[in-house]
């Protein structure tokens, strides 16, 4: 089927949805048993860490960490944000930078000002929406971005969510109680398909819709390692306790050109690949046989398409054997771990 369909379903228990394009899963989000990224808590602080210049937290859901923090004592408390998932037996990272994000716009309390996205060009919208954001912010002492979904969104729904958002994080930052506790809640897979797929698409909520639209075949496909390329390749995508390790294979193709052809297809498709089996941290791509000179051709194809992967990923370069090293935000919890 042609275009973009999002599924909104569960599987077992879970809350879930699903990003279908031309037929084919794109994204996934399924809810975890463990705190959502984007919960705000009223922290306590516990003890410093030196050597890692930061400090354990105590929240109602277990032991925090924030990185480069000074000056808080033990038994001080903080507003702090989850910013992703923890690795086993970690804490839970979080952020004293707190944001509150919707579909058109990010309100952000600490960094004020107000701010239009860069993918939105056309000065004249730009103007446009710079208007509303003044005239519903007001005097607000908070900062707010627009995002490029507001290009061409109804005027009176950007001016909605920025009044929702901007209320919603008044209310929150005025606290003043005491002691740990969750402020907000993170949001889950329905509603972070509503504010992140923003794309035209044909929504889906009937119940059993994975299984009716394709979702549980490719959920089913997801349970292997191997994860075929265009052109005969494949890719061997194996999570071990250190890093992710990714095995390129050209197939039957004995070309010369068969390993830039199979490691260019690694680029288009393993951003993909990571998503829909929520993988991150330390990645190391053993990719196939090419000259050194066409390295740098694998290098930009592969950053043009995390460009637009929506998960921050740093490409860390070549390893003395060969290997290519990336550094991916753990954003999601490993999808293995979530299936029935």
């Amino acid at each position: 089927m042609k275009g973009r369909q999002i599924l909104l379903d569960h599987l077992g228990n879970r809350e879930a949805a699903a990003l279908m394009v031309d037929g084919k899963l794109d994204d996934l989000l399924i809810d975890a048993d463990v705190p959502r990224p984007g919960t705000i808590y009223r922290a306590v602080a516990l003890r410093p860490v030196k050597g890692q210049g930061g400090m354990f937290f105590s929240t109602p859901d277990g032991d925090a960490f924030l990185r480069q923090v000074r000056g808080i004592s033990p038994g001080a408390e903080k507003l702090v944000q989850v910013t992703g998932y923890a690795e086993p037996g970690k804490a839970i990272p979080v952020t004293d930078r707190i944001l509150f994000k919707s579909r058109y716009a990010i309100v952000t309390p600490d960094a004020p000002g107000l701010n239009i996205s860069r993918r939105i060009r056309n000065d004249d919208r730009r103007d446009a929406l710079l208007v509303i954001a003044r005239d519903t912010m007001g005097d607000s002492d908070m900062g707010l971005i627009l995002r490029s979904s507001c290009l061409e969104a109804p005027d009176d729904e950007i001016a909605e969510d920025i009044h929702a958002m901007a209320g919603f994080a008044t209310q929150v930052m005025a606290d003043s109680g005491t002691g740990a506790e969750t402020l907000a809640e993170g949001d889950g897979p329905h509603a972070l398909a509503w504010r992140d797929w923003t794309d035209p698409a044909e929504v889906v909520t009937d119940a059993g819709c994975f299984a009716s639209h394709g979702v549980l075949d490719a959920l089913e496909a997801l349970k292997s390692a191997e994860a075929p390329l265009p052109g005969g390749g494949t890719l061997f995508i194996e999570p071990t306790r250190a890093l992710v390790a990714v095995d390129v294979n050209t197939g039957a193709d004995t070309s010369l050109a068969a390993g830039l052809k199979a490691n260019l297809a690694t680029a288009r498709e393993l951003p993909r690949q990571l998503r829909l089996r929520g993988l991150g941290g330390q990645i190391t791509l053993d990719v196939a046989p090419m000259p050194k000179k066409e390295r740098r051709t694998f290098e930009n194809a592969l950053r043009g398409v995390l460009r637009a992967d929506g998960i921050d990923t740093v490409l860390a370069g070549w390893t003395p054997l060969g290997h290519y090293e990336l550094q991916r935000k753990r954003a999601r919890i490993p999808t293995i771990d979530l299936l029935p």
